[in-house]
């Protein structure tokens, strides 16, 4: 995600840079790509722009998680984060053979550890953005990612505490790959630093994902995130949606149906050239409680027309 400043549901800065990122899916209605670009602007970085008129209810796209987990409060499938009612919680169970198979690899380098020290840490202490970590690392060593896979993605400011604390959860899991015996060559790549770069972009990328459930023609408008924990099946971390900005009022939501695939829907009318913006938090919450969530989670302070006019 990147870090907003000052905007309005019109961008007021021409996109200086322009490039396109082509690792996403399309709905299986159209072959063409979605009606989107992204531009590198002066004022906000990086941000998603509309290269036509898209109407209210529009599905903009989808998008696959690079790297998702899930909870460990809600039984939900390993791989693609489906809930499953008749599961318990903290049981690796996949809901389908696809989905087994397709998690084969990272999955059979995790079996080789004992997680059981890095777990407990987690779990004491609250975390569960070091267990997205832990995936991408089985998935780098399998083959199945690469190790710079998300280092497009903006990284969080951290101060030196939540650096040293981020210290003794990588020692916990680099000690798990050497004493399972996983050679040296396959887990050069898992230095301290490399575990910090990725734990900073996921602390501001990963969304908490929550099943709508039921058909998507049915779906209400709702806000994209949750404060309450409970309700998450997981966290996933994306590359095309973390490029869309904040706003309190905005003009597209991202919502998940059945499991960790994203879809990226229009809250109403959205102009060609116009910005496409998201909620990070919930945007029933009350100006203040909106200002200090999102100074505390993402390290901003809000300057949306709405925070603005303090709604």
């Amino acid at each position: 995600m990147a870090v907003p400043s000052l905007f309005s549901r019109r961008f007021f800065r021409k996109p200086f840079t322009l490039f396109f990122y082509s690792s996403f899916s399309t709905t299986a209605a159209t072959s063409s790509p979605p009606p989107i670009h992204v531009a590198l602007t002066e004022s906000v970085g990086r941000a998603v722009f509309a290269t036509r008129p898209i109407g209210s209810g529009d599905l903009i796209h989808t998008a696959t998680p690079a790297v998702c987990h899930p909870s460990s409060t809600r039984a939900a499938c390993y791989s693609c984060l489906a809930a499953l009612p008749h599961s318990q919680p903290h049981t690796v169970t996949f809901c389908s053979q696809l989905c087994r198979q397709r998690s084969k690899g990272y999955f059979d380098v995790e079996m080789k550890a004992n997680w059981v020290a890095f777990d407990d840490y987690c779990r004491t202490h609250g975390l569960k953005y070091p267990l997205l970590v832990k995936r991408l690392a089985c998935m780098v060593i399998s083959g199945d990612a690469s190790s710079d896979t998300l280092d497009i993605l903006q990284p969080a400011n951290l101060i030196p505490e939540t650096v040293l604390e981020m210290e003794e959860e990588f020692v916990l899991l680099r000690n798990a790959f050497t004493k399972a015996l996983i050679a040296d060559e396959h887990i050069a790549f898992l230095t301290k630093q490399w575990y910090i770069n990725v734990l900073a972009r996921i602390r501001i990328n990963a969304f908490r994902i929550e099943l709508a459930g039921g058909l998507y023609e049915d779906l209400l408008a709702s806000a994209v995130a949750s404060v309450e924990a409970e309700a998450a099946v997981g966290n996933a971390v994306y590359i095309l949606p973390s490029f869309y900005n904040h706003d309190c009022d905005p003009n597209a939501h991202i919502i998940w149906i059945n499991n960790a695939d994203a879809k990226l829907k229009a809250l109403r009318d959205i102009d060609e050239g116009e910005e496409l913006r998201i909620c990070y938090i919930d945007a029933s919450l009350d100006h203040d409680a909106r200002r200090e969530l999102l100074l505390r989670g993402f390290g901003f302070q809000c300057n949306c027309s709405r925070c603005l006019h303090g709604d």
